[in-house]
């Protein structure tokens, strides 16, 4: 491309031409007639052409140099992370929330920032908070400038701090960010509530590490109690933390009245696990005229076992899809004294239970023509042996029988006027509170927790919370535009997305990485662009 001068009379012309190549010959095309040479020398044009073209010219010649590998890297950092997770940390209410929350505390740094980043990091890498502080380094988080180890423990202590009336500064968040929210998600049908324990390295704070049963086999670790609520779009609601001798039997109703007094949810009906079912909690409930739906220990409910078990109601087949196969169930449903419940039979999971329970009973059999000593302290064998008068041990036949009645079984009790199907397909929707249970424990690592405090405590499992919210936001947005991406290919293309800080010729430019295959799809759903591929930095005085 080039300005051609062509003469017509006694003016001379400036026209944009380019080389161009029709039917096999080179021809030149007039791209634009630029006008009379002496006016466009006059008006600068010529010259602005050149400055453009050379700010082009140098941007290509920058990005061909650094991706041939001839210029070094200055400074690398990600910025896909807070690109993403920024905007939901805004949308979302969380940013406004601990701004206005903090506001009348007089820190010497930014505690939302702080907070922010260990969220981002819990979502981005996990491990530990002291991890988090190298990982800053290599992140872009505008605001975070200068924020260190300890502004993170004090933000985290923040969080989990507990005014006179014994509410945490945690719990405010959750109340104010349901708030935020609410105008976008309706009121609350369904609330789903299940707990689990997270096990200490170290005393376990002051009062929150305790022994108890553990349900990650850590007996012999001090452990906290972690309870979660979802609405019945799975989204997360609530968090409660109780010290880790706390049965599950006294939590229900402390949660019920937290979401009644704080949160305002007072017609929802509460999906619960059988570990929260006792004739108190239940009394209680219905005193209150609170809808239930609960799982009943089948196996040790006396009422159950004998009574709802062996009812012979008609079952009604129910087959519910999933990404592989389908689930069958049989579902039937039985009142006994004015108390109902509903009978659930898994065909997958019976055939399991049958298959195990063959199983551990040939490995009984051949335990026992060695020798019965090492059966006592086995309690999966002890559920099938029998002491006879001449000693020793046995298999009894009948309880193997009896274990056969359970198999691929669950009860639920309930006091809804709801369809069976509905009342299990309702209890089904508690995996998501499970799902959500993993995802913490295991892609954002909250377990072991170092804390020596209850309020760092409170905070670090806190702080999980909140990217539990933003990871849920981001996947419900990827699930509306129909985008199925996997967790780890989100965060890893994330990860890579970055700016390069590179000089040439003593001036300096910063670049943008090329982005991954899910990033794409990642800003089509939150709305967002990516930042421009070149940008020259400002030379310094």
């Amino acid at each position: 491309m080039f300005v051609r001068v062509k003469k017509i009379g006694a003016y001379e012309y400036l026209y944009l031409v380019e080389n161009a190549r029709e039917g096999g010959r080179h021809v030149q095309r007039v791209i634009k007639a630029l006008g009379r040479r002496e006016e466009v020398e006059a008006s600068g044009l010529i010259d602005g052409l050149i400055a453009s073209a050379a700010r082009h010219s140098r941007r290509s010649i920058v990005l061909s140099s650094f991706y041939r590998g001839q210029l070094p890297e200055l400074h690398r950092r990600s910025i896909g992370p807070d690109l993403v997770f920024g905007r939901l940390w805004a949308e979302t209410g969380c940013r406004d929330v601990l701004k206005s929350l903090v506001a009348d505390r007089r820190f010497s740094f930014d505690v939302e920032r702080a907070v922010y980043l260990t969220v981002l990091h819990r979502l981005m890498i996990s491990g530990s908070d002291r991890h988090a502080n190298d990982w800053c380094s290599r992140v872009r988080v505008p605001g975070a400038e200068g924020l260190d180890l300890d502004h993170a423990y004090k933000a985290m202590t923040w969080l989990g701090e507990v005014d006179a009336a014994g509410r945490s500064t945690a719990e405010a968040v959750e109340e104010a960010l349901y708030r935020y929210r609410q105008p976008l998600f309706g009121a609350v049908s369904i609330a789903f509530l299940d707990t689990t324990t997270l096990w200490f390295e170290g005393a376990g704070g002051e009062s929150l590490g305790q022994y108890g049963h553990s349900k990650d086999y850590r007996g012999h670790l001090k452990q906290v109690v972690l309870g979660i609520v979802l609405d019945d779009a799975d989204r997360p609601i609530a968090s409660f933390l109780m010290p880790g001798n706390t049965a599950d039997v006294t939590l229900l109703l402390p949660v019920v009245k937290r979401l009644r007094e704080r949160f305002g949810i007072r017609e929802a009906c509460i999906v619960a696990d059988r570990g929260m079912i006792s004739a108190d909690t239940i009394a209680a409930l219905e005193a209150e005229n609170i809808e239930y739906i609960l799982g009943v220990r089948e196996r040790t409910s006396r009422e159950a076992r004998t009574e709802v078990i062996k009812d012979d109601g008609r079952a009604v087949p129910l087959v519910i899809p999933r990404q592989k196969g389908e689930t069958e169930l049989a579902i039937r449903e039985t009142t006994i004294a004015g108390r109902r419940y509903v009978i659930c039979r898994n065909e997958e999971e019976a055939k399991k239970d049958a298959a195990a329970r063959t199983e551990l009973v040939a490995g009984l059999e051949r335990k026992l023509a060695q020798g019965d000593k090492a059966l006592v302290a086995n309690k999966g064998f002890r559920r099938f042996l029998k002491t006879p008068q001449g000693g020793g041990f046995v298999i009894d036949r009948a309880k193997v029988e009896a274990d056969a009645r359970f198999d691929g079984l669950f009860v639920l009790r309930t006091n809804t006027k709801i369809a069976a199907l509905q009342v299990v397909l309702r209890y089904r929707n508690l995996l998501a509170v499970e799902d959500a249970f993993k995802t913490a424990k295991a892609l954002l690592a909250t377990r072991p927790i170092f804390h020596k405090t209850d309020a760092g405590i409170r905070g670090h499992v806190f702080c999980t919370f909140l990217a539990l919210v933003l990871r849920k936001e981001l996947m419900d947005r990827l699930a509306a535009r129909r985008s199925r991406l996997e967790w780890q290919r989100i965060v890893d293309d994330l990860a890579d997305l970055s700016e390069v800080e590179v000089e040439q010729d003593g001036r300096r430019a910063r670049l943008r990485t090329a982005p991954g295959p899910t990033i794409d799809a990642i800003c089509r759903a939150i709305g967002i662009t990516l930042p421009p591929v070149f940008q020259e930095m400002p030379s310094a005085l």
